[in-house]
């Protein structure tokens, strides 16, 4: 039986002030964060200028925001440098991948016409980002960046990651010796390199080691390092899930008449994947954040599009406090829907002990 939870005034009690050093602990604290939200408050609101007006963000002298940069400069940050005519195409890409993205969500639609809508759609979005068919022009993956290849980048290298993921976890239960041994050097070798050499062996040595005419886009490339990258991080969350399922649950299986891999697939392995959950949401946020090194190789993404934004215009390149401060608040959106998202699915997967 579920116990009431209590009220705002027993809670803030219990946790703020149970005692008298808890009690002056909380109002220093509580008075010193309340100052630093009033002056946060004055500089970013009430001081601020909003309008793209470089004089008068000059007058303030940095002492209000000037959110004038981000009116200014917000096609750049979003689209990076895809021709400013034709970025009606990754917007309305992006809004078809957020739609997707937010279909999967929901648990009503996990359904057997959920991966051939992803497939159609990403087909869509590709073709309006390439273009080069209906009439529209074509645009080199170097020039996409900013929201749209954010989101990309992240949205295929998870979900490409995950299956590939789960094959390797089962991999290194296999009872071939050779299989286990091989996964698990493929996995310490990820797992003891960053990713910025990772994207760098992709971009600049992988197409020095294919025969000559024979050449993949540089963005097909960092996808799949991201792939194999992320795939050997989620490969041990998965592992451990598998590890924490008692033995007795596979034996059960057997028992019942199924083979080896059917107890592994059909009874371990659910449970294996409900039990990390978090593991595996936490590597999507970790992904999500870590897209933006993708600028050292040349492509621009939400980070790298602001650097390109304000890189070539010597007025409003004194501001970039700001824009850095909108790309944050933009992450930190993705970041904390995730995070929420992830705890609503652990309250409904949870079952009864």
């Amino acid at each position: 039986m579920k116990t009431a939870p209590p009220s705002p005034l027993k809670w803030l009690r219990r946790n703020f002030f149970a005692d008298l050093p808890s009690t002056l602990t909380s109002l220093v604290l509580g008075s010193v964060v309340l100052v630093l939200l009033a002056h946060a408050f004055e500089w970013a609101v009430l001081r601020a200028v909003f309008r793209p007006d470089i004089e008068l963000c000059r007058a303030l002298d940095h002492g209000g925001a000037c959110w004038g940069v981000i009116a200014e400069k917000y096609r750049i940050i979003l689209f990076g440098r895809y021709p400013y005519e034709a970025q009606w195409r990754p917007l309305l890409a992006t809004l078809l991948l957020l739609s997707l993205l937010g279909l999967s969500s929901l648990p009503t639609c996990w359904k057997r016409w959920l991966p051939p809508l992803w497939l159609v759609g990403l087909t869509a979005i590709l073709a309006l980002m390439k273009g080069g068919m209906g009439g529209l022009e074509t645009v080199d993956t170097d020039l996409w960046g900013g929201l749209p290849l954010t989101l990309l980048l992240t949205i295929a290298g998870i979900g490409g990651a995950f299956p590939l993921a789960v094959l390797i976890a089962l991999g290194r239960h296999s009872s071939m010796r050779v299989i286990r041994t091989l996964l698990a050097w493929y996995v310490e070798l990820v797992r003891g390199m960053p990713l910025i050499p990772v994207l760098f062996l992709a971009s600049f040595l992988f197409p020095l080691l294919l025969p000559k005419g024979i050449t993949f886009d540089v963005l097909v490339r960092v996808l799949v390092a991201i792939m194999l990258f992320a795939a050997a991080y989620l490969s041990e969350a998965i592992r451990g899930g598998i590890e924490s399922i008692p033995a007795g649950q596979q034996e059960a299986g057997l028992a019942l008449g199924l083979t080896s891999w059917q107890a592994l697939r059909l009874i371990v392995l659910p449970q294996a994947l409900r039990a990390v959950v978090p593991s595996v949401m936490n590597s999507a946020i970790g992904l999500f954040k870590e897209t933006s090194l993708v600028t050292v190789i040349g492509l621009f993404d939400l980070t790298g599009a602001l650097s390109l934004a304000l890189a070539g215009d010597a007025q409003w390149r004194p501001f970039h406090l700001e824009g850095y401060l909108f790309i944050g608040a933009l992450y930190w959106v993705g970041c904390f829907g995730l995070s929420r998202y992830s705890l609503w699915i652990e309250r409904r997967l949870r079952t009864p002990a």
